[in-house]
């Protein structure tokens, strides 16, 4: 928000999305503020024609359906939201301001989000965007990218942005160019002026501030720099009385000096940080940074603090840094769980020691190293997730362990655990801090779930394997969460933090408090680390996220508190002096060496012994000099290469043997491929490494189970989708939607799909039948009362019988409406329509709901209708392809027969008539193989091998069928269907020549080609009659197929018809719904004019009151200006009175002088000022009026000096006059303040009453919109929109184009149309009379002759039927029938012998079946005796056919002469049997034939003979 420098009555208000200008109006002493909105372009710089949404002018106007209303009375609101509503369709991204200032003419500068610079006028809040000139030379490097301040300056303004670079726009007409003007380190927050214009404040982002000095030389200067960031770690500098340091995020390290809090010095590393140590021993500090690396720093100058080595141990992040309290290691912990142990001394580099390698997580690191001994001890706490338990890990570090150091590490640099004495302990509950008292006899925890403080007693005994502690001492910490641990310098005291934010100091015996202070908020997670000075006087604390840094001192600092710590203090101190000097000469020995940041140890590896190795598991490469290798990778490359060197004879010998066992293995899978599937081995036995298979195997089961998981989630997601869709279109519809197809042609018929009418549409249903037959018993019972009335007064009997008539058939007719005034074709499908509404009886909301209501169950109907005549033909169909089926068997076995290649057509159901098939996936739909589990394959070969062996058992022996097979051909009877297969066998003697053959076989072959020609006329003869057979069926399935297809065809006319009927019916639904919908809208914009109209009317209130108010306010106050002023005029005509004892002279001078007044000299602005100040002389406030008449005051005391008093004037009467001119003065200044302020009010008044005018004539404009809503709503109530169906010929238009449109057109009664036609039609029929009179002299000749040859055909017909009358034959039966009078009696004689017989017939049955009943139970006994008998026998014959197969094998075993001896009497006996069999079927022909010569004379002996009469 900013103020307008030249009229403080104007403030722009600037967001991201928003841009408003406030105007302070001011009457007296009160203020009122009015907002402006500023329309923004939108993104590309283009303005969006905006129209006005409560009053749109530019609506198009529609004659045929209704009115057109705005857009917020289609969406249906009423309230204030309808006033700014605009569709989704309608909004577009505007500009998004990010800065602004004021130019000296009342304009706005704004930038935006987008790179544009807007200019906005304050007044008319008018919008233009600036265009840029751009360079020809383009700057490199240097983007205005999002700009974030702006300063106005004189030729255009200063902008700057998060690039760190302030550009000077130089702004010309409705031009920019880009210029640079300032680089800044750090991206630019905000820039202000100095009311001089001389210098330029800049704040950065960091928070620091620059002063940039315009003149000949400019100047850039830093006021204050700032931190960047929050504080990561916090450590004193050895011994903590003078200064301390931080570290961020970004690698910067401050040093700040404790006595006042000001930055000492600062270095940046450039390099991600996580944490800092300061060493005891040294003035030297370690930075370990998230890359691995730990950079040490010389502190002895804390102004100038500089990098002076760095080490490389990992590439894992460090996460803790940690020095002893000697300051003779430094422990780093890093985030993959290896703890480093570092030579703390500069003299020796810093030197790697070793590493040993504790859990992940690492949670903290204690030490103990006490002056008296010569070990460090080191305790390492992990947190153990899995488990829910916390670890830790106890080792020992000698003071000698610089010199021995690679006797205490393995060849990786790994320090070994029986050297180090590492113990393991857990502890059964997790714990977020823990540390090592001095004693080593005790651990102290924070516990992480429970609010306690716990101390643990360590076991004395050595032990192997993890030991269990248990909580010794348990104190609640009173504290909010989790928090952290840590020991004074001198181990006496325990300090405690967590995220409330409260530091604790407890005495580490009885683990009481001590010392509290509250240092940061909760809000701010509280505390996050702290560090206390070696004396113990400071303390330091580092918020969490709050970005503070804490300094505590003790107030009371005394006693056994302060001695203890101080001892120690001194006791370290002293031990620390030696050592502490001859450090720091090193670390000044390393200053002025060239800085190398990488030990000798840690350099990269360039040596020219490069090993070629061909194995794959530790083959290694040459690497980049340039690329800074970790410690403990040169560690394993070096143990790697020892490795190599010592071992490569043996690893020769061992490749040499594998090599040769590889060769062993190919060569047996190759000998395994050419053996037996019986002794072949698997291709897994060849494997020597079973547990690499053995994994690989595991591998592949994991694998293949995720994908096997991942397509059952597929397919569980596929079939859950297929269930809504199916549940959805298939399961919720009552009918399925299904087709039907034509035999031959192409015709497709569908039905209807349709769901079930739910409870609610049944229920609405009902009521409106219900409702509308009580309106037809109501008009019924209207019309009888109306009728009796007038035939009371009116009219007579006989006419009351006429007008009745004539109603009744008025009645007809209305019931009876034609289908061009109901609007469809519905009364085709025979639906009951008689309680729908006329279309033009449609006025009220309620009818119209009533009629779609209606509607909806007519077009339910006609689809039920059509659905029915569907299912009728669908199950024709299905006959009809039953019946087809079954002719095809009958066609494909003539077919066979004859051994056509002849096709057999087949109809079958498409899926669009079987819609439910697609819901089934049939197995030959699936192309994939299907996969089987081995305990399905074995199942399945179960089955398949029992059913077998079941049926060999079921099938017993076979003589039967082959005896069937080679004595009668394998049937025991000759059918008719066989005479085509059927062969006449040849003699033998057909195999020797002709001439050899004897007349027996002459005759034989005689007889032979006899059979073979009959046989042969057979067949053509069964041939013919097959194909008579097969064409007659085809016929008959072409003609029920082309019968049904005409059916459909006409079926598929009705379906073309019924959907007619529902689209109409739709229409008619969808006109009515359009209506409701229009009326709706007209009703919202009805309710939002009213309380738009009702919000105006308040404000119109509102703006009265103002007014009323403000005409009070201006009367009292012109009343004070009048009495001011009329006291300022008595002040005037009362001085020559108050001053009449002294001479009139005197008294002329005096009133000259009573009218003179100070010059006030205006403070004159610098020249080099004035043309650097883009702002001129600023307007007039309350401040500059004080400070002018406080000027005039004084300058009226230099006026009232006695020197400026006339000669001779007593000098009482020139004080008196002092006072009186003084009083005048005053007097004056409060009659132009009051002037002011009265023409103020003036104006306030005015711009009151231009805001009631306004507002008067929005609420008559809104009076005027109702009205004219008014006018339309009655208007579309009445203009009903109804639907005509139309023939052609039935609309009379000049032109006989076609039209869409028919505003020519008028719609009358029909009655008028057929009167005239009527009219016309009697004329018509008088001239055809004429005309068929002349015609009927012509007509009836040709009837004449006509008659004459029909009375000549009708007796050549009497002629024929007297002939057939004697050729009839009259049977016995009928001449009885005829002769016999009484013939009815004779037939009932026979009925009732007839009936007797079969009463006796019925009673000898029953005597029979009872007979059979008894019969039958004596058989079941016996069967059952027989059935056990059976059994008996069956096992008995199964032990005969045993011993028969055993003679068999005997037989065969002794010799075949006997078996082909046995083979020709049996083929003997066979011919001879053959030969009699054909001599008694030429007998048996014969006498046939006979027997046939006889049935013939016989049947020509009754046939009647027909003698012409």
């Amino acid at each position: 928000m900013t103020f307008n420098p030249m009229n403080w009555r104007q403030l722009c208000l600037s967001s991201p999305s928003a841009l408003t200008v406030w105007t302070v109006e001011k009457s007296n002493q009160e203020h009122y503020l009015k907002a402006k909105s500023v329309k923004l372009p939108m993104e590309d710089g283009s303005f969006y024609n905006e129209t006005d949404v409560i009053f749109p002018t530019s609506l198009p106007k529609d004659l045929i359906y209704g009115p057109v209303l705005p857009l917020s009375a289609i969406a249906g609101l009423v309230g204030e939201e309808a006033e700014t509503f605009r569709p989704k369709d309608d909004l577009y991204p505007l500009l998004h301001p990010t800065m602004h200032c004021w130019t000296p003419t009342n304009d706005l500068y704004i930038g935006c989000e987008e790179g544009h610079l807007l200019m906005v006028n304050a007044e008319t809040l008018k919008v233009t965007i600036l265009n840029k000139i751009e360079d020809t030379t383009s700057r490199e490097g240097c983007h205005l990218i999002n700009p974030v301040t702006m300063a106005y300056q004189k030729g255009g303004v200063l902008i700057s942005g998060i690039d760190g670079f302030v550009y000077s726009f130089i702004i010309k007409d409705l031009h920019y160019k880009i210029e640079d003007f300032l680089q800044v380190e750090e991206p630019v927050e905000h820039m202000m002026f100095s009311p001089s214009y001389q210098m330029l404040l800049i704040q950065t982002e960091k928070g620091s501030i620059y002063i940039y000095t315009f003149g000949e030389e400019p100047t850039f200067n830093r006021v204050l720099e700032a931190c960047d960031g929050k504080f990561q770690a916090i450590d004193f500098i050895s011994p903590g009385n003078e200064y301390c340091m931080t570290l961020t995020h970004s690698g910067e390290v401050c040093v700040w000096c404790l006595e006042d809090g000001t930055c000492a010095s600062r270095i940046c590393l450039n390099t991600p940080a996580t944490v800092l140590a300061s060493s005891p021993s040294s003035f030297s500090a370690a930075v370990g940074t998230q890359e691995g690396s730990i950079h040490f720093l010389d502190v002895r100058d804390p102004e100038t603090p500089r990098a002076v080595y760095k080490v490389f141990p990992s590439e894992w992040s460090v996460q803790h840094l940690l020095y002893d309290q000697r300051g003779i290691y430094l422990l780093v912990g890093t985030s993959e769980g290896c703890i480093f142990i570092i030579n703390a001394n500069p003299s020796s580099l810093f030197q790697i020691l070793g590493f040993v390698e504790v859990g992940k997580d690492i949670l903290q690191i204690s030490t103990v190293s006490l002056l008296e001994t010569d070990i460090v001890e080191v305790m390492v706490l992990s947190p153990l997730p899995e488990t829910g338990r916390s670890r830790l890990e106890i080792f020992t570090l000698p003071t000698t362990l610089p010199q021995v150091s690679t006797s205490f590490a393995d060849e990786r640099g790994r320090l070994r655990d029986e050297l180090i004495a590492k113990f393991l302990y857990e502890i059964e509950h997790t714990l977020s801090s823990a540390v090592l008292d001095y004693q080593s006899h005790q651990v102290y925890g924070f516990c992480n779930q429970v609010p306690y403080i716990c101390s643990y007693r360590l076991p004395e005994k050595e032990h192997s394997g993890i030991c269990i502690l248990k909580p010794y001492r348990k104190v609640q910490s009173k504290h909010y969460g989790p928090g952290m641990l840590s020991l004074s310098p001198h181990g006496l005291w325990l300090t405690t933090i967590a995220k409330g934010g409260i530091l604790c100091i407890r005495d580490v015996h009885t683990l009481e408090t001590f010392a509290r202070s509250r240092s940061h908020s909760h809000q701010g997670h509280g505390i996050q680390s702290v560090r206390i000075s070696m004396d113990g006087k400071n303390i330091l604390v580092n918020g969490r996220n709050d970005g503070t840094l804490v300094y505590l001192r003790w107030r009371r600092f005394g006693g056994n508190l302060a001695s203890e710590i101080l001892e120690y203090c001194q006791k370290l101190l002293i031990s620390l002096s030696n050592t502490m000097d001859e450090e720091n000469d090193y670390l000044s020995i390393l200053k002025r060496e060239s800085l190398n940041l990488g030990s000798t140890s840690e350099h990269t590896i360039n040596e020219d012994t490069k090993l070629s190795i061909d194995s794959s598991q530790e083959e290694l490469t040459q690497v980049d000099n340039s690329k800074e290798i970790p410690w403990i990778q040169q560690k394993s490359q070096e143990a790697i290469r020892k490795e190599v060197k010592l071992f490569s004879k043996k690893r020769k010998e061992i490749k040499t043997g594998i090599k040769a066992l590889a060769k062993t293995v190919l060569t047996m899978m190759e000998e395994n491929e050419a053996i037996d599937n019986i002794a072949k081995l698997e291709q897994k036995e060849f494997s020597l490494d079973l547990e690499e298979l053995e994994r690989l195997h595991n591998e592949n089961e994991e694998e293949v189970a995720k994908i096997r998981k991942d397509a059952e989630m597929h397919n569980l997601a596929k079939a859950y989708l297929a269930e809504l869709i199916k549940e959805e279109c298939w399961n919720a519809m009552a009918v399925k939607g299904r087709a039907l197809k034509c035999f031959h042609m192409p015709y497709v018929v569908e039905n209807f799909p349709m769901k079930e009418r739910t409870d609610e549409e049944l229920k609405e249903l009902k009521r409106v039948l219900q409702q509308k037959k009580i309106e037809a018993e109501c008009l019924k019972l209207r019309k009888e009362i109306v009728e009796v009335q007038s035939a009371i007064t009116l009219v007579k009997k006989h006419h009351e019988e006429e007008d009745e008539e004539e109603e009744e058939d008025v009645a007809v007719k209305t019931s009876n409406l034609p289908n061009y005034l109901l609007g469809s074709l519905s009364t085709d499908f025979g639906v009951h329509i008689s309680l729908l509404s006329g279309q033009l009886e449609l006025h009220s909301r309620e009818e119209k709901i009533n009629q779609i209501i209606l509607l909806k169950d007519v077009i339910y109907k006609v689809k039920t209708i059509f659905n029915n005549e569907f299912d009728a033909a669908y199950k024709q169909k299905e006959f009809e392809i039953a019946r087809v089926k079954e002719r095809n068997v009958r066609i494909q076995e003539i077919i066979l027969d004859l051994d056509l290649e002849e096709v057999v057509w087949q109809p079958e159901f498409d899926d669009c008539e079987k819609p439910e098939r697609t819901l089934v996936v049939e197995n030959k739909e699936i192309t994939a193989h299907r996969f089987v589990n081995p305990w399905q394959k074995n199942k399945t070969q179960f089955t398949v091998t029992s059913k077998m062996e079941q049926w060999l058992l079921t099938r017993g022996p076979d003589t039967r069928h082959r005896a069937l097979m080679d004595m009668m051909g394998g049937v025991l009877e000759v059918k008719k269907e066989d005479i085509l297969r059927m062969v006449i066998p040849q003699p033998a003697f057909m195999a020797k020549p002709d001439a050899v053959w004897s007349e027996e076989e002459r005759k034989q072959f005689k007889e032979y080609e006899k059979k073979v020609k009959e046989l042969n006329e057979e067949r053509e003869k069964y041939r013919k009659s097959l194909e008579a057979e097969m064409k007659k069926l085809q016929n008959s399935i072409q003609e029920s197929t082309q019968n049904f297809d005409e059916h459909l065809k006409r079926l598929f006319e009705r379906r073309v018809k019924a959907e007619m009927v529902v689209n109409q019916e739709e229409l008619k639904i969808n006109n009515l719904v359009f209506s409701l919908l229009l009326d709706e809208e007209i009703s919202s914009r009805e309710a939002f004019l009213n309380n738009y109209l009702i919000k105006k009317q308040a404000e119109k209130n509102q703006t009265s009151e103002a007014i009323q108010k403000a005409k009070e306010d201006l009367d009292t106050y012109r009343e004070h200006y009048d009495n001011l002023l009329a006291e300022d005029k008595v002040l005037d005509r009362s001085f020559k009175k108050e001053f009449s004892e002294i001479p009139s002279h005197q008294v002329d001078i005096l009133y000259k002088l009573f009218k003179r007044r100070p010059r006030i000299q205006k403070q004159k602005i610098h020249s080099d000022t004035a043309s650097i100040v883009p702002f001129g002389e600023r307007p007039e406030s309350g401040k500059l009026n004080k400070d002018a008449f406080a000027q005039l005051m004084k300058a009226m005391d230099d006026l009232d000096n006695i020197s400026n008093m006339p000669e001779g004037l007593d000098p009482l009467v020139w004080d008196h006059f002092c006072q009186t001119r003084r009083a005048k003065v005053e007097n004056e200044q409060k009659v132009k303040q009051k002037a002011a302020g009265l023409m103020e009010m003036v104006a306030f008044l005015r711009r009151r009453t231009e805001e009631d005018e306004k507002l008067q004539q929005e609420i008559e404009k809104v009076f005027h919109e109702r009205i004219v809503l008014q006018e339309e709503k009655v208007r579309f109530q009445l203009n009903l929109t109804i639907q005509i169906l139309l023939k052609q010929g039935q609309v009379e238009l000049e032109n006989f184009q076609l039209l869409l449109e028919y505003p020519d057109a008028i719609l009358i009664n029909k009655s008028i149309i057929e009167d005239l036609n009527c009219v016309i039609r009697a004329q018509g029929q008088k001239k055809v009379a004429s005309m068929m009179e002349s015609k009927d002299v012509h007509k009836g000749i040709f009837q004449i002759e006509w008659e004459h040859k029909k009375m000549e055909m009708e007796m050549e017909d009497l002629n024929q039927k007297a002939w057939d009358i004697q050729m009839l034959f009259f049977s016995r039966d009928r001449q009885k029938y005829l002769n016999e009078p009484n013939y009815e009696t004779l037939i009932a004689i026979q009925i009732g012998i007839m009936e007797q017989t079969i009463a006796v017939l019925d009673k000898t049955h029953k005597k029979n079946v009872e007979n059979c009943k008894k019969l039958l139970k004596k058989l079941g006994r016996y069967s059952n005796q027989k059935d056990i008998a059976n059994y008996t026998l069956s096992c008995n014959l199964r032990e005969e056919l045993v011993a028969v197969s055993e003679r068999k094998d005997i037989c065969n075993a002794i010799g075949s002469q006997l078996t082909c001896e046995k083979i020709a009497k049996e083929q003997y006996e066979n011919m001879m049997h053959q030969q009699k069999l054909t001599n008694i079927s030429k007998q048996q022909a014969e006498q046939i034939s006979i027997l046939q010569a006889e049935v013939e004379r016989l049947r020509m002996k009754t046939f009647p003979a027909l003698v012409q009469m």
